[in-house]
């Protein structure tokens, strides 16, 4: 074996080492996913993220996947020859997309089980609608009725404690119903952050096609790798969050404030965004920190 080929392997026994503690630190704690935008779109990065998240399982973490599937529901939604119309950011869903959405949700949903079971992990793929999961209010945009939405005012997490304590991967699609059992698609970054807050899970990770959080959009090189909870609402305050980020980082700042110790922003464009996030000193996304967490924990 010659100088190089030791290097390689030794470098590789770094990575090991300085993963180890973290999976000390996370080891049977739960983390949410959230799991959208280009990374399931396409089928190499796919792969990875579930590589990644059945990694975790088998280390001994206990995630869960939230799932949406925007994009593949404007194009069948183009399909059945319907033109998809958002307010404000917010898909308007009628009883047709409605029932358009719920059919490609449970389809991207069983797709995700599948290829979390060949990985050789037990996973089970529900919606909102199993065993009262998610409750939800029709949801409106600045007063106006956007269809079939849902708010979410209840999350009973039976169901997914039930799924943990078996020892399977619940994978989650972002249907739910209001107290009259009508059907509500729901925003799935809502979704994932009401059962991160109901789980008290330890981390939820959105995955999005942005790398972070950052104080100037226009300049990449202001990316925010640790933001504190105070941090994030000044950021807010101060006019410095737009757009799709804002419900985004809100999001965060309310799982923090009911329990979830770190929340994770990172590009799902990057191969095991995931892994390089939670098991490496820096990380690569933006984590917003709890008040009393502290920052990196080995420097």
């Amino acid at each position: 074996m010659n100088k190089t080929e030791i290097e390689q392997i030794m470098g590789k026994a770094e990575v090991l080492i300085e993963a180890l503690p973290y999976i000390q630190r996370f080891n049977r704690k739960i983390i949410v996913v959230k799991y959208g935008g280009s990374a399931m779109v396409d089928e190499e990065l796919k792969r990875r993220v579930i590589q990644d998240v059945t990694l975790l399982k088998l280390v001994g973490f206990k995630p869960i996947i939230v799932h949406g599937g925007g994009k593949e529901i404007s194009k069948w939604v183009s399909k059945a020859g319907m033109e998809p119309e958002f307010i404000n950011g917010l898909r308007k869903t009628d009883e047709d997309t409605m029932e358009i959405a719920e059919m490609v949700l449970g389809r991207v949903n069983k797709s995700l089980v599948q290829m979390v079971q060949e990985l050789g992990v037990h996973a089970i793929g529900i919606s909102g609608k199993d065993g009262g999961l998610l409750r939800v209010d029709k949801k409106y945009s600045d007063g106006k009725d956007i269809g079939f939405v849902g708010e979410i005012k209840e999350v009973n997490p039976k169901i997914l404690y039930d799924l943990l304590e078996k020892d399977f991967l619940p994978i989650v699609c972002p249907i739910g119903m209001d107290d009259a059992f009508q059907t509500y698609n729901i925003n799935a970054d809502d979704a994932a952050c009401a059962i991160a807050r109901a789980m008290k899970a330890e981390k939820l990770a959105f995955l999005t096609d942005i790398e972070g959080v950052y104080k100037e959009p226009s300049d990449k090189s202001t990316l925010i790798s640790e933001l504190p909870i105070a941090d994030a609402r000044k950021l807010i305050a101060d006019g410095y969050i737009g757009g799709g980020m804002l419900p985004k980082l809100n999001n965060c700042i309310d799982a923090i404030e009911n329990g979830v110790s770190r929340v994770h922003i990172l590009d799902g464009r990057i191969a095991h965004c995931l892994l390089l996030e939670i098991f490496t000193n820096r990380g690569i996304g933006t984590a917003i920190l709890g008040e009393k967490e502290t920052k990196y924990y080995h420097e």
